[in-house]
C-alpha cells in the first residue's frame, strides 16, 4: 500500500539533476529505488486498482516511465531523468495520441491530469467536426469543468484559428494538444497515503471527457462518407459517473 513519498525523494531527483552521471547514480541507486522508484509503482498500483474497479470494462493498463534517457535522444543532457511519471491508459499502438491520465513528480513540484502528450491532427480534426455535428454533449462537460477548480486547460492552439465556435468552446476547438491539469508545489499531500485518494478522485472527475476524447477513434475521417458518431454515448455516460 502506498504510504507517501519522502524527503529522501526529493533530495534524490535534486541530486540526479546536479549529478547526471553514472558514477553519482550507481552510487545513489539504492537511494532512488527505495524513495522515488518503488513508492511510485505502489501508488501507480493502488490507483489502477480503483480504476480498473471502477471502469472494468476500459481495459486499462498501467506505466511508471523509466529514469534512464533513450540513448539516441540525449542531445547533450545527462543520461537520467530527474522525474518520474506514471500514467493509466488503454493499450493502443500509438499511446501518444491517445489519452491518458498521468500523475509527474518532479524536483520542484507535482503535477497530475489527463490529456494527450501527442495528439494526431486527424484526431483534432475529428474533434472539430465532431462539436460542428453536435457541440451540445461537449459544452455539458465543458460546463461542468468550470464549475471545479482541481484542474484547468493547458493547450497549445493553432496560429491560425480553425473556426470559432463560440467563446465556450473556442479554446478546445482550436487546439493541438491540451491537458487538463493540476499543477503544485510539494506539500504534505505528497508525503501521505492520501496523495492515492487525490489522484482517484481527480481522474473519476475527469473520466467523462476521457470517454469522450476516446471515443474520437470510431469516428469517420472528416469528409468521409457514411453517417457520422454525434457523441451521444458520451453524453450518455455522463450519467454513469
Amino acid at each position: 500500500m502506498f504510504q507517501g513519498f519522502s524527503n529522501e525523494t526529493i533530495d534524490f531527483m535534486w541530486g540526479i539533476r546536479f549529478n547526471n552521471e553514472k558514477g553519482w547514480f550507481e552510487a545513489h541507486k539504492a537511494e532512488y529505488l527505495q524513495y522515488f522508484y518503488e513508492p511510485m509503482k505502489s501508488l501507480s498500483r493502488e490507483v489502477y486498482a480503483a480504476m480498473c474497479e471502477a471502469y472494468p470494462d476500459l481495459g486499462l493498463i498501467s506505466k511508471v516511465s523509466r529514469i534512464y534517457r533513450d540513448a539516441r535522444r540525449l542531445h547533450g543532457r545527462g543520461p537520467y531523468k530527474d522525474r518520474l511519471w506514471m500514467s493509466i491508459e488503454q493499450p493502443v499502438e500509438e499511446w501518444t495520441s491517445h489519452p491518458v491520465f498521468w500523475f509527474e513528480l518532479a524536483p520542484e513540484g507535482y503535477s497530475f491530469g489527463m490529456g494527450y502528450y501527442s495528439a494526431r491532427p486527424l484526431t483534432m480534426a475529428k474533434f472539430r467536426a465532431r462539436l460542428d455535428r453536435n457541440p451540445r454533449p461537449f459544452e455539458t462537460l465543458v460546463r461542468r469543468f468550470h464549475h471545479q477548480d482541481r484542474f484547468v486547460l493547458e493547450s497549445e492552439c493553432y496560429k491560425r484559428p480553425k473556426g470559432h465556435p463560440g467563446a465556450l468552446l473556442q479554446d478546445w476547438y482550436n487546439s493541438k494538444n491540451f491537458s487538463l491539469i493540476c499543477e503544485r508545489n510539494h506539500d504534505e499531500l505528497l508525503f501521505s497515503p492520501d496523495l492515492a485518494r487525490e489522484l482517484i478522485e481527480g481522474f473519476t472527475a475527469l473520466m467523462p471527457m476521457y470517454l469522450y476524447f476516446s471515443s474520437l477513434d470510431g469516428d469517420p475521417e472528416p469528409g468521409e462518407g457514411g453517417r457520422a458518431s454525434t457523441g451521444q454515448a458520451s453524453h450518455q455516460d455522463l450519467h454513469k459517473i
